[in-house]
């Protein structure tokens, strides 16, 4: 049988322990047919077999995006990009010049402003001076805190504050009206509404199907930022994204896409189980493992959040927050109740993942996860954690003996990537650095670990992810740095991804009989120095043997 594509020219990391390297691939339908030496896979072309010469780049398994928000990321593609910006007088120029070109839009949106354009000041005071007369609104990096103008708090309703379940708040000023702040999905929730964006953020902000449900036009928006934001993660190498926000109606969209023959990534959608659900709501997760679970969509996993962020002090904390006595947050489960869920989840055969950022928070979630294994053994599904950016220093080697994924985005460690140290290092406390984004501690004490972005929290590129897995620097002379080797980070992305999946018999590796998930790069990535990884490229992308993105 001849092969229909054929990759070669390549300096192939396979991932595959016994044969980690390679210099050609052949692929048939949907599936690796043989991988080697250029000679031997040569030998294999027909006629019609198409070509795809690497020029002695790198080829590697196609990016397992651990972590991401897919739709929300497609619909903020079209927001005011800040990346990070911080002098208001460039963000004034910004959100003025984009108002002016959209005049019709009810909300003007802007993404990722560093948390110091506010300074000590009321954030809707910064922003109305800004833009006064139409309603503005910024959602954080983090994605976790929304600050909003005047006008926009008025016509959301929120200029006099809202009642909302603990962890979510309308910051209120001293003059008694909502000073602009607005932290956690309750909070912000109407603002977005404003926008039309809050459909999009159902599957994170209550897990719940849209309703009333959405017109024809409306179902036309979202699956536009569906495939959007699906182009725009081809672009960026991956093959496969895990989900961490979901409901039916998210993979109702992507099946819609997928009977197009516009699916052209792989998607695992979490049913996500929020505080004020009950018990008998397990069923709807269970519902979705049934209707979707093949190599293209599945579901399969509850994704729970246990707390907030650091930079806003909504992580759980053990420990008080630096000057604020008294105050460590709160879990938003509490720990029975999250036992008690987690046992429940495990017994039905479905994985968890639990956002968990603070010390505390993870504490409870490993508590939790040691309940379902009292009660139903440990040879049940790949439980992981989320972030984990403050660890106990007793829990480390509990996370490894339990066999935990740790989840970690490189781009989140203050300093990488661009992201300021504070405030997040202050929020921590210098008492307890050693313990924060402690990737190496994490993977020394056992841990498996997957790697991933959180776009569009973060930057979606893997390229940039692995600049900053491996040049990360430490913060003082005493801290680690805690970097991945090259080799250490790409296994994150790919092997790693998949066995916490659960899907690493088929992909993350190349080898025969594996599902052709592959990337190119338009560089020798072994052959430059890691500060200058940044730099590459992605030349092509193939998904299930079809290529689903090449450059130029």
């Amino acid at each position: 049988m001849t092969a229909d594509l054929i990759i070669t020219g390549a300096k192939i990391l396979t991932m595959e322990g016994d044969t980690p390297r390679a210099e050609a691939i052949a692929i048939n339908g949907d599936y690796i047919d043989a991988i080697g030496d250029a000679a031997d896979i040569e030998a294999l072309a027909g006629p019609d077999t198409q070509w795809i010469d690497a020029k002695g780049a790198t080829v590697l398994p196609g990016f397992i995006e651990s972590h991401m928000h897919l739709l929300i990321g497609g619909c903020e593609l079209l927001n005011i990009q800040l990346d990070g910006a911080s002098d208001p007088d460039e963000i004034r120029k910004h959100v003025r010049a984009y108002a002016s070109e959209h005049p019709d839009l009810p909300l003007i949106m802007a993404q990722a402003p560093d948390y110091a354009v506010f300074a000590d000041s009321p954030p809707r005071e910064v922003l109305d001076a800004m833009l006064r007369d139409r309603p503005l609104a910024m959602m954080a990096h983090d994605h976790h805190t929304v600050w909003a103008n005047t006008i926009a708090l008025e016509q959301a309703g929120l200029i006099n504050g809202l009642e909302t379940s603990p962890g979510h708040e309308v910051v209120m000023g001293d003059d008694g009206l909502a000073n602009g702040a607005l932290l956690e999905p309750e909070a912000y929730g109407p603002v977005l509404r404003l926008a039309g964006q809050e459909r999009v953020g159902l599957g994170l902000n209550t897990g719940r199907d849209p309703d009333p449900w959405p017109t024809d036009e409306e179902r036309e928006e979202d699956l536009k930022h569906l495939k959007r934001g699906l182009d725009h993660a081809a672009r960026h190498g991956i093959t496969s994204i895990v989900n961490m926000d979901g409901n039916p109606y998210l993979l109702e969209l992507l099946s819609e896409l997928r009977s197009r023959g516009e699916l052209q990534v792989r998607v695992r959608v979490p049913f996500h189980f929020v505080p004020d659900m009950e018990v008998a709501d397990l069923e709807t997760a269970k519902a979705m493992h049934e209707k979707w679970n093949d190599d293209w969509l599945a579901s399969g996993f509850v994704k729970f959040f246990m707390d907030g962020v650091i930079d806003s002090r909504t992580a759980f904390m053990k420990n008080d927050y630096p000057g604020q006595p008294g105050y460590r947050s709160h879990g938003r489960f509490d720990a029975d109740r999250f036992a008690d869920l987690a046992t429940r989840v495990d017994a039905m055969g479905l994985q968890i993942a639990v956002h968990s950022i603070g010390d505390a928070a993870t504490q409870r979630v490993l508590d939790g996860y040691a309940a379902a294994r009292k009660a139903n053994g440990d040879t049940g599904p790949r439980h992981r954690i989320e972030h984990l950016e403050l660890v106990a220093p007793e829990d480390f080697e509990r996370i490894g003996a339990m066999r935990i994924t740790a989840s970690i985005q490189p781009p989140h460690a203050p300093g990488t990537c661009g992201l300021p140290l504070e405030p997040t290092l202050s929020n921590i406390g210098r008492d307890r650095w050693e313990d924060a984004f402690a990737w190496q501690r994490l993977a020394q004490a056992g841990a498996p670990i997957a790697l991933a972005s959180d776009w569009p929290v973060s930057d979606i590129s893997i390229i940039r992810g692995l600049h900053a897995a491996t040049t990360r620097d430490a913060w003082t002379d005493d801290v680690p740095n805690h970097r991945f080797t090259l080799n250490e980070a790409l296994a994150g992305y790919t092997i790693g991804g998949a066995w916490a999946e659960g899907t690493d018999t088929k992909k993350g590796s190349l080898a025969k009989g594996k599902l052709a998930d592959v990337v190119v790069l338009d560089r020798d990535i072994e052959a430059i120095p890691l500060d200058e990884l940044d730099k590459t490229q992605i030349a092509a992308t193939i998904c299930g043997g079809k290529v689903s993105f090449r450059a130029g």
